[in-house]
């Protein structure tokens, strides 16, 4: 499906081309566009932009491109000065495709110059030269026509064939003051000059959105640095804001967001695992099996050549509630030999380890199985599934393999620790120091 024109521009089209079903093709929608894009650039006269269509848009402008930046000013003539500039340095980046912008600047205008001096030498004033224009091309209502049923407005402008060429400028008389009529070009001349069609604005100000695509291989954080650094660059004012728009500004708000949602979710957690084993230590001994997790969600990541996206960052959030239940399990059947049967801690976490090693097996396999169909990207819309699949998975499979050989290890010195606390000297009122007992109650 294609049409021209649409938002007031008269130069462009648009094309919907739909794909074949994912299973009767070899490329995904990205592959698709860079085979196309290099072929059409051979194509004079035009410009094509490419980008796959989404089902969810996170706010932005109708654009040529899926990404986009925006400077906005409160003065036009700086913004129509420096946004041409920046486009030009990102249109030089390596890790941008695509790059365009919806400033429209370059429409033809008719720029009547009026030699002042010789029009006062002929009687001709600015506002009769202003009447004449405006009669001529204005389509001035001079006069309303009353039928029984309908109303006729009259409107008063030359013949339209008049209007196509600035050269009928020429025959355009203007009243002088004396009452005779003056031609235009006695005392003025018409400069060809180039204008902007529409203004944008956002927030009140104009605004100029400038959208870019990605290089292959290129993710959308590194592409957010280096537009900021090519912004630095050519040294923009400061009196125009540049900030990101639609997908990319929804990615530097959950970037920026990220740090807390993860702190506050192991804050959660500890909170939630000292209440129920009574203790500040042992949480901190579940809490060492998360690390292990994020480094394996990484470096599945980095080996599926897949971008850190929000989905991503779901699936590593996913990753802690599931990761520490292997910590849970031997923590808390160490505790309770520990605490009823007066096990030493060596033997209890050795037991723990033996005991559960079944029950944490089968349920790391339940929930690494459970998304290898999404890391693996089967069926339509697979692309979106994909980075949460990859990073549940590698996360998993790596914190399978450490947290059973490091577990016990940190639940020891940790233990240790606590001991160490414990008999640590006491200071009571009257300046004299003490130690607590074996058992762990302090002598009066």
């Amino acid at each position: 499906m294609a049409f021209t024109g649409g938002g007031g521009a008269i130069n462009t089209a648009r094309m919907f081309v739909q794909l074949k079903p994912l299973r009767e093709r070899k490329l995904n929608a990205d592959q698709v566009i860079g085979r196309i894009r290099g072929k059409a650039a051979r194509v004079t006269g035009a410009t094509l932009f490419m980008q796959a269509v989404q089902d969810i848009r996170v706010g932005g402008r109708p654009s040529s491109s899926q990404y986009q930046y925006t400077l906005q000013g409160d003065n036009l003539k700086d913004l129509n000065q420096w946004a041409p500039r920046l486009m030009r340095r990102l249109q030089r980046l390596p890790q941008l495709r695509d790059v365009s912008t919806d400033q429209q600047d370059r429409g033809l205008e008719a720029y009547l110059a009026v030699e002042r001096d010789t029009a006062s030498r002929l009687g001709v004033t600015a506002q009769a030269v202003d009447e004449a224009l405006y009669d001529a091309f204005g389509q001035r209502q001079v006069s309303t026509i009353y039928t029984q049923l309908n109303q006729y407005h009259v409107v008063f402008e030359v013949d339209p064939r008049y209007q196509q060429n600035p050269d009928a400028l020429k025959d355009i008389y203007v009243r002088s003051s004396s009452g005779s009529l003056v031609p235009v070009s006695a005392f003025a001349h018409y400069e060809p000059t180039n204008t902007t069609l529409a203004a944008s604005h956002q927030g009140q100000f104009p605004a100029v959105t400038l959208s870019f695509n990605l290089a292959p291989g290129v993710s959308l954080g590194e592409a957010v640095n280096v537009i900021q650094a090519a912004q630095r660059e050519i040294g923009i004012p400061a009196s125009i804001h540049a900030n990101f728009a639609g997908t990319a500004q929804a990615f530097q708000s959950s970037l920026a967001n990220e740090p807390l949602l993860i702190l506050a979710a192991l804050v959660a957690v500890y909170i939630v695992l000292g209440v129920l084993y009574e203790s500040y230590i042992h949480p901190i001994t579940i809490l060492s099996t998360l690390p292990s997790a994020g480094v394996g969600a990484i470096l599945a990541l980095l080996i599926c050549h897949t971008e850190f996206s929000v989905i991503a960052l779901i699936g590593i959030i996913l990753l802690i509630g599931i990761v520490k239940k292997n910590a849970i399990m031997m923590i808390d059947f160490a505790l309770e030999a520990e605490r009823k049967e007066g096990k030493p801690p060596e033997e209890a976490i050795y037991q723990a380890c033996l005991l559960r090693f079944r029950p944490i097996m089968m349920t790391t396999m339940a929930a690494l199985l459970g998304g290898l169909p999404l890391a693996v990207g089967l069926g339509e819309g697979s692309e979106f599934r994909q980075p949460l699949g990859i990073t549940i998975v590698g996360g998993l499979i790596v914190s399978q393999m450490l947290t059973l050989f490091t577990t016990p290890v940190v639940y020891l010195y940790l233990d240790r620790l606590r001991l160490w606390f414990l008999r640590a000297p006491q200071r009571v009122p009257g300046g004299v120091y003490t130690e607590p007992s074996q058992s762990g109650a302090t002598p009066p």
